[in-house]
């Protein structure tokens, strides 16, 4: 049963990342010509296309991509409680779980892309590679705040330290 339960949350928590990511990228306005970015847009298609036909985006929210995560983040919870052998019956508990679930993810997303990110600057300064730019474009919107409080000491950049701990601090939270 363990074995089960590993497989059906991995899975699940597979097609969640795929939904989240999307959203993060629309969020940030990345560049869907990306490989990665194209593989995640044609890993998610299946259930955001339909839904754009009912849910109309309000403003510059996709509100299919959100209803899309959350259908899926629910179905992943709704999943890790009935094979733990717990039933759906509070749903405060199930509205918590799921959204404390996909914060988690949100934050540790932001976690490994910052790490890569910083990984990469040593590695190819300046140059490219597939999801390089996707990183990039991920990680500076939260890493420029932060830049103009703490500029670069020399040719060292601190925001990316500063902002891990803050994310971490935020996970201990979490749980």
């Amino acid at each position: 049963m363990e074995a089960i339960r590993y497989i059906v949350d991995t899975l699940l928590w597979l097609l969640t990342l795929a939904f989240v990511l999307r959203l993060m990228f629309q969020w940030v306005r990345a560049d869907f010509r990306d490989p990665m970015a194209d593989a995640i847009v044609r890993v998610t298609n299946w259930l955001i296309m339909p839904l754009r036909r009912l849910l109309p985006p309000i403003g510059k929210i996709d509100t299919a991509t959100v209803v899309a995560v959350v259908a899926v983040a629910s179905v992943r919870t709704v999943a890790t409680l009935a094979l733990a052998g717990a039933g759906v019956g509070d749903v405060g508990l199930f509205l918590r779980t799921t959204a404390i679930d996909l914060a988690g993810l949100i934050l540790r997303i932001y976690l490994f892309a910052l790490l890569l990110y910083w990984l990469t600057s040593f590695v190819s300064p300046g140059g490219y590679a597939p999801g390089i730019r996707l990183l990039a474009q991920l990680c500076e919107p939260i890493l420029k705040p932060v830049r103009r409080i703490i500029p670069p000491i020399g040719q060292i950049d601190f925001s990316v330290l500063w902002v891990s701990i803050v994310i971490g601090a935020l996970l201990v939270l979490l749980r």
